[in-house]
């Protein structure tokens, strides 16, 4: 089967050796298939994304011997089409907004209970709020985020025995009501990273994922946002992180080293995606043949 795969950075910071194994994960799937691989930016967060480290990302990629299709789709240029999927769960009764603020739902939660990802799950305070207070709340232009009903979402028709696939385990029980009532969009970002990346996988055709191992988790609230859609499921590959001596996985906010800083150090394209891992692909990079 020839897959479509897609590498879809947060332009947060600069490429670091985890990002180029992501690359590298989903490229030789696309090219060892006959595929393609697509090229996203993921920068609906205007608040944290900055227009040079897109410039760079590019420069990054394009330096390490890669090409990818044209026009590169940047999210933050198409809210309109995530603004759709919103009014589509709002008009079936799976939105709700809500009003707290970080330190209220600590507050609330009690004995804190954590999502896959980290976060707190919502204790649900808004959910059944007074129809007039929420009303007049909204006409004041309070501050909210929307939030899915996570138990209504469960009630759609075979919503409770999706499965995923995973490339190599096979099915896997889909549970997304460990996320409880996440966030689709709130003030700052106008749409969720959940939200937009399932919308945009089934837009581009994309047919296998391929990224960390620290996004498995979601996999099952995503595939319940591509089945209430009737979106298309691609297939799953999770890798394995890179880490650094201490075991801590490579990430910007820990001061990763970067690409651009290995380019300045004098190390080479190919021994950079050697460190990453992709010693043995490197020669049909560095040719040509492999082209993106």
């Amino acid at each position: 089967m020839a897959e479509i795969t897609r590498f879809a950075p947060s332009p947060t910071g600069h490429l670091h050796l985890g990002h180029v194994a992501s690359v590298l994960h989903g490229w030789r799937a696309a090219t060892e298939s006959g595929g393609r691989f697509i090229l996203r930016v993921e920068d609906i967060d205007t608040t944290r994304c900055r227009p040079e480290f897109i410039a760079d990302l590019y420069a990054d990629l394009a330096w390490l011997g890669l090409s990818w299709p044209q026009p590169v789709r940047r999210q933050s240029e198409h809210m309109a089409d995530y603004r759709a999927v919103l009014d589509y769960l709002a008009a079936h009764g799976l939105l709700y907004p809500c009003f707290c603020t970080r330190r209220d739902i600590a507050e609330a939660a009690g004995a804190p209970h954590h999502a896959p990802d980290g976060a707190l799950v919502y204790p649900g305070t808004c959910r059944h709020m007074d129809p007039g207070l929420r009303a007049a709340r909204l006409a004041a232009r309070t501050p909210h985020a929307l939030r899915l009903d996570m138990a209504r979402a469960l009630q759609w028709p075979g919503a409770n025995t999706l499965t995923w696939h995973e490339l190599g385990e096979g099915p896997q029980p889909a549970d997304a009501a460990a996320f409880g009532d996440v966030v689709l969009a709130r003030r700052d970002v106008p749409a969720s990273y959940h939200l937009c990346v399932t919308h945009d996988d089934a837009l581009q055709g994309i047919t296998l994922v391929t990224r960390g191992a620290d996004l498995r988790p979601a996999t099952g609230l995503h595939r319940l946002l591509q089945h209430i859609m009737g979106w298309p499921a691609p297939r799953y590959s999770h890798h394995a992180l890179l880490c650094d001596a201490a075991g801590r996985r490579l990430a910007k906010r820990d001061g990763a080293p970067s690409i651009r800083a290995m380019r300045a150090g004098g190390m080479t394209p190919q021994q950079v995606m050697e460190a990453a891992g992709g010693g043995h692909h490197i020669s049909a990079v560095s040719s040509g043949t492999g082209s993106l």
